[in-house]
């Protein structure tokens, strides 16, 4: 079952693909170069799938079609966010590939970004030489704009979270609402805006998104410490060398006390030089805390109920496409990079 959602997000990544690379070229070709250079290092492409997806259960082919510019733009939007979000995390690597600002230098990547973000806004005006009307690209367009405001707001929290010790899981999960399930819920939002379905269904489809892209970065949260980094394309123990306030952090710190709890707190300073052998004992505190069975046992938990608001649809125009975002989802929580 997850090689055949991984063969389908192939699919859906050269149809999308094949559409940025035809409407995003220009000069100076080093611009445009460092624009394109996360998209063509691959990526899971989850995003416009589930547009397309969306669109296609609701509307049918038809609708699949008119929401291939809206799958693009929430495409070019998420890389634009990713560039970002590696200048101020300054990673060095994405997709298994030298990151943009490695390359090209911070101003280039910035740039980089900016272009992507005006394109993904340009593909949605496009839309409506697909068949879209311009209430309903406008429409699309309030979509994306609310889902980057969203992810400026989660991404300003994840940086809170680093200067202090003070974070609960709730105010995890409001922050990767903001930071990831914002983008994934826009995605389910512009697929049922393709398929011209009332506004309820639309709110519905967002909320299935939302939900998706909590579950979606808990099992992040838990690769980014555990995955294989020839699979996540990341170094291993990447998030506690980045001393991330992950899930698994946030409540193996609510469980510790003294001299664990310090040792745990010091690693987690970006400041702090760290040995593999103390990186491996990081990791054995956050399994032996519990956090890796509540993180997987969580996002089960917010798949499952994404997964119910599928199950609830009444009337879809395209049965195999609900059973794929049904097998979207459970892929979400149980892939390995």
């Amino acid at each position: 079952m997850k090689e055949d959602i991984e063969l389908m997000l192939v699919k859906y990544s050269r149809i999308v693909d094949h559409f940025i690379f035809e409407h995003l070229s220009g000069t100076p070709e080093s611009l445009y170069q460092a624009a394109l250079h996360l998209v063509k290092a691959g990526g899971k492409r989850l995003r416009p799938a589930i547009a397309m997806l969306v669109a296609r259960m609701l509307g049918g082919i038809e609708a699949e079609s008119r929401a291939l510019p809206l799958a693009a733009a929430i495409e070019v939007s998420h890389t634009f966010t990713l560039i970002h979000d590696d200048i101020m995390d300054k990673d060095d690597y994405r997709r298994g590939v030298p990151t943009v600002h490695k390359l090209w230098g911070e101003s280039w990547a910035i740039l980089a970004g900016d272009l992507l973000h005006a394109y993904a806004y340009k593909f949605i005006v496009s839309s409506v030489n697909y068949g879209l009307s311009k209430s309903e690209a406008h429409e699309a367009m309030s979509i994306l704009t609310t889902a980057g405001i969203k992810v400026s707001r989660g991404q300003a929290y994840d940086l809170l979270f680093e200067k202090t010790l003070d974070v609960t899981i709730a105010d995890y999960l409001d922050m990767v609402y903001h930071k990831t399930g914002a983008m994934i819920e826009a995605s389910a939002k512009l697929g049922a805006v393709a398929a011209r379905t009332e506004s309820e269904v639309v709110e519905l489809l967002g909320q299935y998104g939302s939900l998706l892209g909590v579950a979606f970065q808990i099992r992040d949260d838990y690769l980014g410490t555990f995955g294989d980094p020839e699979r996540t394309g990341k170094p291993i123990y990447s998030d506690l060398r980045r001393g991330k306030k992950t899930l698994l952090v946030i409540y193996t710190l609510s469980k510790l006390k003294g001299e664990k709890r310090e040792f745990l707190i010091k690693l987690l300073d970006p400041n702090t030089p760290k040995s593999l052998e103390d990186l491996k004992l990081g990791a054995m505190m956050l399994e032996e805390s519990g956090a890796v069975d509540e993180a997987l046992r969580l996002s089960r938990v917010y798949a499952d109920r994404a997964k119910e608001i599928l199950l609830s649809l009444r009337n879809v125009a395209n049965e195999s496409a609900r059973e794929a975002l049904l097998a979207l989802t459970e892929y979400a929580i149980t892939r390995d990079r």
